[in-house]
């Protein structure tokens, strides 16, 4: 069952699904496969007699991945090296690539199996909650610094002259003059971060300007009987808490007491107050869309996180790769 490009178009619905499951489990069995000869090529470091100083420059240069994509299959396949289990879960697609590049550090024998259930079938977002699970981390300090002016992007020849100026070593995670000075090339402004230290603590971090740091410091000064120490997380959870109060009367006319609403006309744009709040009441804010599934429960902050996430991916070979 295995349809050609051309075909794709004159595939029934059903059909469609179904070669759609079918690409998919082959490509998790493919992947499970790529990882276990990443092993062996490891073990026997037969990346050297490829002129590469790593296993992770063999990947980027003579496999073509990309920087993040290569970093999430050497974690794999040295996590995989000491719990062949590994292999398995991702040939069955319970397990994803950044699933076991989260929890990698935090196996042991005695709770591998554990771990590796917790984390089947579940999203990154899930994973790192299960990891703070694991490993809570304590909070971090309430700072608030100047950051330096950003210089200016870099252009493409800018970009090509550094890496033209790299040696195989020099690609490799190992920090070095060149690799740094490729990242500063090619970063960009970083999105906001949320990520969760402890099952019930978060760190949030995020850039601000000129403005709102002057409010910043105008608020602590006026909550400093009631908040002495001017930590931003007890401001940032009012302020949150007033606007949320502020935007549930706009978006679904909250209020503690609700008055009977007049019934809108037919064809009406207006919608009564009494109406906007039964149906947030019965959505929660979800998509109310209903397929043959069942319904939709995605919210626009979980879409929101999810892009999120995306863009930090890509950010996690440098900041916390070891290969």
């Amino acid at each position: 069952m295995t349809a050609t490009f051309s075909s794709l178009p004159t595939l029934s619905d059903r059909d469609l699904l179904a070669e759609l499951k079918h690409a998919v489990k082959l490509e998790c069995q493919a992947t499970a496969q790529v990882i276990a000869l990443l092993m062996e090529v490891d073990a026997r470091k037969l990346y050297a007699q490829q002129s590469c100083s790593s296993l992770f420059t063999y990947c980027v240069q003579v496999l073509h991945f990309s920087e993040h994509a290569a970093y999430l299959r050497i974690e794999a396949a040295r996590a995989a090296r000491r719990f062949p289990v590994i292999l398995d879960r991702l040939a069955d697609g319970s397990l994803h690539l950044s699933a076991v590049s989260l929890v990698a550090r935090h196996l042991t024998a005695a709770n591998h199996l554990r771990v590796l259930d917790a984390a089947r079938h579940k999203s990154k977002r899930d994973v790192e909650l299960l990891v703070a699970r694991l490993q809570p981390l304590p909070d971090v300090p309430a700072v608030v610094r100047k950051l330096p002016t950003p210089q200016a992007k870099a252009t493409p020849q800018e970009v090509l002259a550094v890496e033209a100026h790299q040696t195989p070593a020099s690609l490799s995670i190992a920090s070095t003059a060149e690799s740094t000075a490729y990242v500063s090339a090619t970063a960009t402004i970083r999105p906001p971060e949320i990520k969760p230290l402890a099952p019930e603590r978060f760190k949030v971090q995020f850039t601000e300007g000129r403005d709102t740091y002057e409010k910043l410091r105008k608020v602590q000064d006026l909550l400093r009987h009631t908040v002495p120490d001017g930590d931003p997380a007890v401001i940032f959870d009012r302020a949150l808490t007033r606007l949320l109060a502020e935007l549930s009367k706009t978006k679904y006319a909250a209020t503690d007491r609700p008055r009977a609403g007049r019934e809108g006309s037919c064809g009406a744009r207006h919608i009564p107050a009494a109406t906007k709040r039964e149906v947030w009441r019965r959505d929660e804010g979800q998509c109310a869309f209903r397929g043959a599934q069942g319904r939709c429960n995605e919210t626009p902050a979980a879409q929101r996180i999810q892009r999120q996430h995306a863009a930090q991916n890509e950010r996690t070979t440098y900041e916390r790769c070891d290969v």
